[in-house]
Parts: structure tokens; sequence; C-alpha cells
């Protein structure tokens, strides 16, 4: 068995490496004061933790306040380096656990692996066609961001990618001594390096700087990924049901909203979204060509060797006639297969830009399994040829796009169009001001019309031009890259029906959703709502049945396959009431539109805007797919990436793969059990559902009345975190708050989570779930006993536990305490605070007696130690920020070296706490 303290020693034995090296460089760029004082500020604070002494803490903090430039900005750069490097350390450690699972004897199987899932089928007896129904239904779509909180550039990215391989290169047993001494002077070389660089960027990144960014990770690792888990079932499947045969479809895609998310960002314009998609599909055609090079190595079978199938060889005839020029051919008339490969380079080398190039990736898959199939004649028929295998699936799935790209905008903007167009063209004069059945009634007559309605552009107003101009690109990309290009449209604030519809209208003047005159309908575009706040999430089930009643809406459901989206935000909602009561009114909706959807036969794919924090729906993504109600899993899942994850999730392959595989994982086991519990019903317990019901009513209550009830509350949250400081840390594209307005309404969930963490208060992610569950637990007797019960027995219950404690574990109010300073009325601060305070112990006291932990993470010591191995040295950041801050806001100058010292504390402080914002 895997002995997990050894295990644990050798990611000990990483960290201390590393801090070694670092102190050598501290030393030599900083001299032995540099050195001395970062050990003495890290020890300090350690010990602290350990035995804390209010002596000891008044002189850690004035010895910190004491700090003078330059030494000041080296301590600060000294502890936030530290936290690249443990990082490191510890996905190396992660990559280091799976790699000595597979060294196990047979028999011992890592836990949530794509073969524990597997097993736990073939030990359940699903039948053969139970699993294959199973497989069909399979889907996972997960959609990167740019969400503006992740403050790593790209080239200390690149230099942590070098460190990690390094690590992993010590493991090998093998080494000479040679060899260790070549590593180690790499190692001291790479982390002088990361010292060496500035890691605050020096402007704020465009819009297709992000796209760069994003497709960064395509290039790196998703391109292979994806396919080898897709072979990982395959195999699996084949090792537990040898006599059995099944197909695995393409069931785990990629998307993106990098470069088509307008919502709130004017710099996301039609040419940039286009550029975009261009951008995407000279990577995707960049990566076969490199694919086809390795395959015409490898493929150099002679017809005097081997029978070619007839096929093959007319199709290599063919093609070269048509698009090989004179000497472009390959010459060995007998190499077959290399003579098709040189025709497809030249077809792909051409995408885009002549009539010899490919005009749909499906031209390339067809040629792709011509060559497979020809090939396999020759093969014993249980060896496959997996390598054109893995092309052939990745041309599946990435096709000439690489990753499909949602489209989101405000619903506010649509109807501003709709409105002027409606005016112009004399059908009403203010639409926006209509009661919702007399827009929908006007809706409907123009969806049923198949004339156009829209007169020449410069009839309309510039914006109106603008949002016209979006659905003029989808069209024009559909016909350049295939309708995968681009498949939704998202509506940010849905409200009502009517807002759903007028995208509808304007996807119609477009010509993108069709009426034909003979009354058949064509409609290439998903519209799917985001549902946000709580009101809006209670509205949905009523706001979905109205349109499918609609005759018109219920044909253009029809022509996309009988499937509607819906997209849940958790940003605005835990931000309007709460975490718990979020995700309780988030599950409760998936439930309701669900059960409603079931009685139309429409499918519905649910789409779970999670960020990256806890604050805002995070966690590990194979819980966020089990913590979903069960009976909504059939019909596919579909979860954001956020920007701040992406690194830390998909900078390393084997990372990439063990994230990956631990949500197809999840997904299998999920659904597997899913199909029958439908079969027998009974899926969740009415007695649970109640209780929620009563915990959510009590969280909501005490939430909103310190959210919203306390008038000095947005003063206390702008005053007592470095929320006016984020904007200059040009981490993304994006405004900070709508309209750029300062009301709490228009502030963006990101920096409202962001700002919280920062102060290590991190109240999004916990704040009212305590008094929620006490009040519950305490109002009868047997209820603390059924909250156990629901921990123990139902993933939902059991995810929000855990993400409460987790967010508990991270937050910490000692060091909270220190930034109330920063609130110019200190009555205001000290009621406040004590309100955070009385709640956080609340939470934390009611959390260990639904767990039964001791201690708070006490179910998980690999996270647990983690967090206790950082929390030391977080804190000396955050102490620096709120004396930094202090400085800079009550300075009448704006020093420029003071903001940069308080950017680096919040790059560093992000670093510490991994779930930033």
């Amino acid at each position: 068995m895997l002995d997990v303290a050894d295990s644990s020693s050798l990611l000990r034995n990483d960290v201390k490496k590393l801090g070694n090296i670092l102190g050598e460089i501290l030393v030599h760029h900083g001299g032995i004061s540099l050195f001395n004082k970062v050990e003495e500020i890290r020890e300090t604070t350690k010990n602290l933790r350990k035995d804390y002494n209010e002596e000891a803490y008044k002189k850690l903090k004035e010895e910190i306040s004491n700090l003078k430039p330059p030494i000041r900005q080296q301590v600060i750069r000294a502890f936030s380096i530290y936290f690249h490097l443990v990082n490191i350390a510890e996905q190396n450690h992660r990559i280091r656990r799976r790699r000595q699972y597979q060294l196990q004897e047979d028999g011992v199987i890592q836990p949530v692996s794509i073969e524990s899932a597997v097993k736990s089928v073939k030990e359940n007896n699903y039948s053969n066609d139970e699993i294959q129904k199973v497989l069909n239904d399979l889907s996972i779509e997960l959609i990167i961001t740019a969400h503006p909180t992740e403050a790593t550039k790209r080239t200390v990215l690149e230099i942590q990618k070098r460190i990690s391989t390094i690590l992993q290169e010590f493991d090998n047993p093998r080494l000479t001594k040679k060899e260790r001494k070549k590593l180690d002077e790499s190692l001291f070389n790479e982390v002088t390096s990361l010292w060496q660089t500035d890691e605050l960027r020096h402007r704020k990144p465009t819009v297709l700087d992000e796209v760069k960014n994003g497709l960064y990770y395509f290039n790196e690792t998703l391109f292979e990924v994806l396919p080898d888990i897709h072979q990982e079932l395959e195999d699996q499947l084949e090792d537990y049901y040898p006599d059995s045969k099944y197909n695995v479809p393409n069931f785990l895609h990629f998307g993106s909203w990098i470069g088509g998310d307008r919502d709130g960002n004017p710099n996301v314009t039609p040419e940039v979204t286009w550029e975009t998609l261009l951008l995407q599909r000279k990577l995707v055609v960049k990566k076969y060509e490199q694919a086809i090079v390795d395959l015409m190595k490898r493929f150099g079978q002679s017809t005097s060797r081997v029978d070619i199938n007839e096929k093959l060889i007319a199709s290599v005839e063919q093609d070269e006639a048509n698009y090989m020029e004179k000497g472009e051919a390959w010459q060995v008339e007998a190499e077959v297969y290399r003579r098709k490969f040189a025709i497809i380079l030249k077809r792909l080398r051409h995408v885009g830009k002549s009539a010899a190039g490919y005009k749909k990736a499906e031209e390339l898959l067809n040629d792709l399994i011509l060559i497979k199939e020809s090939a396999e004649e020759h093969q014993p028929s249980n060896r496959k040829l997996k390598t054109i295998r893995k092309l052939i699936r990745q041309v599946q799935l990435f096709g000439f796009h690489l990753a499909t790209l949602d489209i989101r905008n405000h619903s506010g903007e649509h109807e501003s169009a709709i409105a002027e167009i409606l005016k112009v063209v004399d059908i009403t004069e203010d639409y926006a001001s209509l009661p919702e059945e007399e827009k929908i009634r006007i809706l409907k007559d123009v969806l049923s019309d198949p004339r156009p309605i829209m007169l020449l552009e410069e009839d309309y107003s510039k914006e109106t031009q603008e949002i016209f101009k979006v659905f003029q690109m989808i069209k024009k990309a559909h016909t350049e890259f295939g309708q995968r290009s681009i498949q939704v449209y998202l509506v940010s604030m849905t409200q009502s029906s009517s807002d759903l519809l007028e995208v509808l209208v304007l996807a119609k003047e477009a010509g993108i959703y069709r009426l034909h005159a003979d009354g058949k309908v064509e409609s290439n575009l998903n519209v799917a709502p985001l549902l946000e706040t709580i009101d809006d999430l209670v509205a949905g089930p009523k706001i979905m049945k109205t349109l499918f009643e609609m005759d018109v809406y219920r044909n253009h459901i029809k022509e996309r396959g009988d499937h509607q989206e819906i997209m849940l935000g958790y940003s605005d909602g835990s931000k309007d009431g709460g975490t718990l009561t979020a995700n309780w009114k988030l599950f409760k909706a998936q439930q309701e539109i669900h059960e409603m959807a079931r009685d139309f036969n429409i499918g519905l794919k649910f789409f779970h805007g999670r960020g990256g924090s806890l604050g805002r729906g995070g966690g590990p993504l194979n819980r966020s797919i089990l913590s979903q109600p069960a009976e909504t899993l059939g019909d596919g899942v579909k979860i954001t990436e956020q920007g701040e994850v992406l690194s830390s999730r998909y900078l390393l392959g084997d990372i990439a793969y063990r994230n990956l595989e631990q949500a197809a994982s999840a997904l299998l086991e999920a659904s597997a059990r899913a199909s029958r519990k439908l079969e027998n019903g009974d899926l969740l317990n009415k007695a649970w559902e109640k209780a929620m019901e009563e915990i959510s009513s009590y969280s909501l209550k005490k939430y909103q009345s310190l959210v919203f009830g306390d008038e000095d509350f947005l003063t206390y949250f702008k005053q007592a975190t470095p929320l006016g400081e984020l904007a200059a840390l040009n981490i993304g594209s994006r405004p900070m708050s709508r309209k750029g307005s300062q009301r709490f309404e228009d502030l963006r969930a990101i920096p409202w989570v962001f700002a919280w963490t920062q102060s290590r208060q991190m109240l999004p992610a916990w704040f009212a779930a305590g008094t929620g569950l006490e009040s519950f637990a305490t109002k009868s007797e047997g209820n603390l006993q059924l909250l156990q019960e629901m921990y123990k027995k139902w993933p939902f219950f059991q995810s929000t536990i855990n993400n409460l404690q987790m967010a508990l574990m991270k937050a910490d109010l000692t060091t909270a305490k220190e930034y109330i300073h920063l609130v110019e009325d200190q009555t205001i601060a000290e009621r406040i605070f004590t309100n955070i305070s009385d709640e956080y112990k609340r939470t934390k006291d009611i959390l260990l007696k639904i767990s039964g932990n001791k201690e708070l993470l006490d179910h998980t010591p690999n996270i647990q130690e983690t967090v206790y191995r950082r929390n030391p040295y977080v804190d000396p950041l955050n102490f620096l920020q709120v004396d930094l801050i202090q400085k800079m806001r009550n300075s009448e100058e704006k020093s420029e070296e003071i903001l940069t010292e308080v950017l680096l504390t919040i790059s560093g402080v992000a670093a510490g706490l991994v779930n930033t914002g």
C-alpha cells in the first residue's frame, strides 16, 4: 500500500530544497541582513501560530512597520516567491503520488480515477445496455474564462513549469552523481530567474492578450490530454469487460469565453471575436501539421510488403491530381500512406488561405479514417494503431475551431437595440416600458413572420449597429469555421422570457434563425439564460415554462435537438444572498426546471458559472459535479474554469490529466448511480429538502441584515479591504464594475470576493451559514442528528459543509482584525467586525458538530496540512499590506514605490491562498 508518511516527507524535502535555494539567493542579492530579516519574521509568525503571545505579536507588527525601502520590497518578494515555490512543490507531489499508485501491485487503485469508476460500475453489475446508455449520456464541457484574478504573468508560469520538470527528474532513482549535480545547478538557475523576473504587469492585458494566454493551455497540455482521457476509459472498459465492446463517445470538451464575453467589457468587439476565432484555428491547424509530420515518419509501409486498401490508393491518385503541384507529391510511389500524408499536409497548410485547403474538419477526418482502416487491416484485431486513432479523436474534439466560443452579453443591451429597431419601423414607440405580456406578443409576431423588419444599418444608432454586427459575425463564423465555432449565446441578467426572445429576433435578422415561407424553421444558435440573483433563480422555472409553452420558441428548440442550455451564476447569487442560500437556490432551481422541462420532453444542460474561489462556488471539479442534483447529470454538465485556476490545473500535463480524470470518474459513477435511482424514484429525501429550506431562510435573513441592512457596511467593505488598490494590478481587460458605477449592485462579484480574500475575512465564502445551520440545529431535538445524517449521505450537503470548512480554515480573523485599522470611523469598524467575528465562531462550532471533526478539515489531512503550512507565511504579507495601504491612503502624494509594494503583497497573498477571487 501507499505509505502516506513517507510520501509527505518527500514533499517536505522538496519544500526545504527550494527554500534553501531561495535563502542563498536572498543572501546574494540583499546580503545577510535581508536573509536574517526574512528568517526572523518567518520564525516569529511560525511560533505565533503555534503559541500566540500578545507581546511577540505587537513586536512583529512594529518590526514590519519599521521596514524601509529597499529591504521592504525585498522582504515582500521573498515571501511571495516562497509561495510560488511551495505551489510548484505541491503540484509536483500530486504527480508523484499518482505515479506511486501506478507502481503499486495489482489491486491498489488510486481513488477517484477512471479505473476506480469502471471497477465500481463492474461491482454493481450493470448490464451492457445500461453501461452503453450511461456512456452515451456522458458529457462534460469546460469553459475557460479570462476573469481577472489570475495574478501570475506568463513569464513566471514558464519558469514555474521548468522548475516542476526539474523536481520530477530528481525522483529518478537511476540518476548518476553527475546528473544530480547538473539538476541542482539548473534548479538554482531557475529559482534565481524567478527572483530576477518582474512579477507585476506594466499594463493591463488586451482581450487578445487574454486570448493568447488561454490558447497557451491548449498548446501546452489540453490538445494532448483530452484524447488521453478518452483512451484511458476505453482501455479500462476493455480490461474489466474483455468480452464486451463499448463505444466511448467524445464526452469531454473545452470551450472558451475569452474573446466572446461582451458583458461589461467594451473591449470585446465583433472584430476582436473574429480575430479570436482566427487565432484558435491557426493553433489547431499547426497542431495537426505537427501530428501529421510525426505520422509520416511512422507510416513507411510499402506496397511491396503489404496490401493497401484500393479505396485509399484511388483517393491518393485523385488528390495528387487535384491538389499537388509538380514536384510536391511524395516521390516514393510504393509508400502510399506517406503520399496521402503529404497531401493532407499540403491541404492543412492552405486551410483558410486557398481552394486547396480543407473547407471542413470532416474532410480531414475522412482522410485519416481511410488511412486507419487500411493500416489496421494488417494488424491483429486486438492491436489498435493508437497514434492515428489519437489524431482522429483530436480532430473530432477540436475540429478547425479548437474550442467552441460562447458569446455573452447583458439583457439590457439587447432590449435597447430591439426598442430602437421596433421604433424605427413603427411597431411600437417605447418597447422597453411595455408590460412583459405585450413585449412577448410583439416578439412572437416578429418571429412568426418570415420577413425581416430591420432597415438599412445606418438608420440605427452606433450602439444598435454594434449589437447587430455581433450577430452578423456569428453568421459569418458559421460559414468560415463551422457551426461548432459558436453554438451558444448567453443572456446575462435574464429576468424574463422576453430577454431570450429578443436575442432570437436579432438572430432572425442576421439569418441565423430563419422561418421559411412554408413554415419550416432553421435555427443555428442556442439561446441560453443566465440566472444570477436569488430572485432570478426563484423565477427561473416560470421564465422557462413560459418559453416552452410558445410554439415559436418550441420550434426553435426542436431545431436545436430538443435541447436547452441554462447557465446558473454562482457569483452574483452569493453576493446577493450569501453562499449557503445561493447554493441551495441553485440546487432547487435545477430540480424544478429539470422536472418542468421533462414534461415538455426537453433535455436540459445546466451551465455552472463557478469561480475558482470558494466565495464564487469554487472547489475541486469532481466535487462540483457530485454536488449537483443527480437527475440533471444525464443531460450533461458544463462548468466554467476561471482564469485564476487555469495555471494550477492545466499548466502541467500530469496535473491536467489528473484533474480531468477526477471529473470524468465522478461523472461516470454519479451518472451510473443516477440512472438506476431515476428508475426507482426517491432521489432526494424530503426531510433533507425541508431542512435546507429552513436553514436557507435563516441564513438569508442574517446575510442581508449585514450586507443590505447595515448602512455603514459598504463603507466598511471599501475601507477594510484593498478593493480600491486592486484596479491597479493590471490583471484583466474588463472594468471592475458595470458602467463604472460605485453602487453595490454594479460591483462585479470577482473583485468583491478577491478583496475579502485579501483581507483574510473571506466573508462571501461562509458568512451567515453558521446562523442558518445553528438556528435549525437548536430549534428542536433531533435536528442536529438530521444534519449529521445529511452530511454522511447527501453529496450536495457534504460538499457545502466541506467548502465552508475550507473557507473558515483559510480565513484568519486575528490577521483580518488588522484591516479594521484602515476604516476611518473605528466605531463602524468595531461594530461590523464584531458581527463578523461572532458569526465566524458560530459557524465553526456548528460545522465541527455536523462533520464530527475535532478540527476543521480533519477529513482531508493533506489539504489541512497545506493550509497549516502556508498560513504563517501569508501573515507577514497581510501585515505589510495593511501598513502600506495605510501609508498610501494617509499620504497626499501617491508614491509609485508604495503602490508597487501594495500590489506585490496582493500578488503574494493570492499565491499563498491559491483560491483568489
